[in-house]
């Protein structure tokens, strides 16, 4: 079974190259132009033991917006094209990640039904050239675009880098939960038989 994606996203604004490869080891190669959402991309994968290859090019002179939507509008048309008819899957996987003071639950069901839930505390505006709130829309377009039910919700934290990277290790280590083939599960995880 080879579960990869390749998917190329083209507008005026940017254009997103990217490679998803769920049964790797977590090898990254990421350049969206912006520098701390590279960093979160490569906790996914890494954590999420998934190899990904993403290469952004966009209006960053405008601001940062449009290089990190279309790229997480890319990611999860990946992830939902990867996955395939889902047959084997184990489908739902949960992580609770601590990062010193800062501990995200994140709750993943690859249902065929996009949904998200964000909850974290208010950030201070800027990490680097990240504006910070971009990470629930980052979530939401993920979501929406893999076609999955997504809650993330921070427990505790006050550093807005520790606060948003836990959300990224455990959707990583989420993700690779409910990806992973179970050997007693006999095709599609659902009793309506399609997810």
């Amino acid at each position: 079974m080879n579960r990869t994606a390749k998917v190329m996203r083209k507008t005026k604004e940017t254009q997103v190259e990217l490679e998803i490869n769920l049964d790797g080891t977590g090898k990254s190669e990421i350049s969206t132009g912006v520098g701390f959402f590279d960093h979160m991309l490569e906790q996914i994968s890494k954590h999420g033991a998934i190899d990904l290859k993403v290469k952004t090019t966009g209006d960053t002179h405008v601001d940062s917006h449009h290089s990190i939507e279309d790229t997480a509008i890319a990611l999860g048309q990946a992830l939902r094209e990867s996955l395939g008819d889902k047959a084997g899957i184990r489908r739902f996987g949960s992580a609770l990640i601590p990062l010193d003071e800062a501990l995200a639950q994140v709750v993943v069901d690859l249902s065929g039904r996009p949904y998200c839930v964000h909850e974290e505390p208010n950030l201070v505006e800027l990490i680097g050239d990240y504006d910070t709130t971009m990470t629930k829309h980052v979530f939401e377009s993920i979501a929406a675009e893999a076609k999955i039910c997504l809650h993330i919700k921070m427990l505790s934290g006050r550093n807005s880098h520790h606060i948003i990277e836990a959300q990224c290790k455990g959707f990583g280590r989420a993700l690779r939960d409910a990806v992973s083939l179970d050997e007693r599960m006999i095709g599609i995880p659902s009793t309506k038989g399609s997810l």
